[in-house]
């Protein structure tokens, strides 16, 4: 991480990947935020060039870890919000579910690529996050945007920059 162009149109569905590097954690709230910071023609807080974000809302941290159970949400619900940030430089997306045609064709138009994380493996997953910062929207909780540091973290290339889908296999 950041991904470039070149990367994201080296990745294939299907394709397995572990992903290190900074990584941001957004979920349904923190992107409803996002539009109205971009709508009052604020800068976003933080780099969307060749970012990737986690749809994700961590339980609090366990001794040890720097995030509890940090499994991925339903990605549809932020497919209202993805084509705008694909178009500002979005260049990946973690979650789980299909995608609506809206953000596949954006991803193709200007190359980004979507990861599936495993449903039900939040325990796992947390494991792979090294550190969690809220960096925005503190008083969202769990649903704050948080940059993470991630280290092998496990995920398959669900749609790639070409529009190839696992969910119409």
């Amino acid at each position: 991480m950041p991904l470039d162009g070149q990367t994201v149109r080296s990745l294939s569905a299907g394709q397995r990947v572990l992903i290190s590097g900074t990584v941001w954690a957004a979920r349904d709230a923190a992107h409803r935020r996002l539009m109205q910071t971009l709508d009052s023609g604020r800068p976003l807080p933080f780099d969307i060039c060749g970012a990737v974000i986690y749809y994700v809302g961590p339980t609090p941290p366990t001794p040890g870890r720097a995030v509890g159970s940090a499994g991925p949400t339903t990605s549809a619900r932020m497919d209202p919000y993805a084509p705008r940030l694909i178009e500002l430089g979005l260049r990946g997306m973690i979650g789980k579910g299909p995608r609506s045609p809206q953000v596949v064709e954006t991803m193709k138009k200007f190359g980004a690529v979507y990861f599936a994380a495993t449903g039900g493996a939040g325990a796992l997953l947390a494991t792979k996050i090294r550190s969690y910062q809220v960096v925005a929207y503190d008083d969202l909780g769990p649903e704050a945007l948080a940059r993470m540091e991630l280290e092998n973290f496990p995920a398959v290339v669900a749609i790639d920059a070409t529009g190839k889908s696992l969910y119409e296999r």
